[in-house]
């Protein structure tokens, strides 16, 4: 197997993880939504599907049009840091059950989640999507579409984090965690 052909696997992997997790989204938000969530934040939402979808499409054709040299050092490092950024994507799912989605939905009366990553970071799910963000690419020296998302990645948290914190200041414990995407 090429390592193109190898890299294809990687991210086709990926975005079989990326549907499984909507799925879960999707579950979970009607769980939220069953008990009073109200969602926020939602003009940015679609912004956040195009550039994820798009990252996903953009180092598959770097990959292809540019044909880059790939050191095994970086292929294998790099896929070392893409799956402890998995890790901890499902370790942040796993603790927040039910209130995880991809979407900002409050239920009321529900104190932040503070268990898990979420005791020692706010919002543990976005450090998991930065460092998959410049790993990913990199496992086939993508670093096009590394530095590319990353920056746009950086302006789309900007706006999500601080829609985010104000709905977290909606829970009767004041700021804290919620479900970040």
């Amino acid at each position: 197997m090429t390592s193109l052909t190898a890299f294809v696997v990687v991210v086709a992997l990926v975005g079989v993880e990326r549907l499984a997790e909507l799925v879960v989204s999707k579950r979970n938000a009607a769980w939220s939504f069953a008990r009073g969530g109200r969602e926020t934040g939602q003009r940015h939402y679609p912004v956040m599907v195009v550039l994820h979808s798009g990252f996903l499409v953009a180092m598959l054709v770097e990959a292809f049009v540019r044909r880059p040299a790939v050191p095994g050092p970086l292929a294998w490092s790099m896929l070392a840091v893409v799956l402890a950024a998995q890790g901890l994507r499902w370790w942040c799912i796993a603790t927040l059950g039910p209130r995880w989605n991809t979407r900002v939905i409050v239920v009321p009366d529900l104190a932040p989640v503070r268990s898990g990553p979420y005791r020692l970071l706010s919002h543990p799910n976005y450090v998991a999507v930065v460092v998959e963000g410049a790993a990913l690419p990199l496992v086939h020296a993508c670093w096009l579409t590394a530095v590319g998302f990353t920056v746009a990645n950086a302006a789309l948290l900007a706006v999500r984090l601080r829609v985010e914190n104000d709905a977290l200041r909606e829970l009767p414990a004041g700021p804290g965690r919620l479900a970040d995407a």
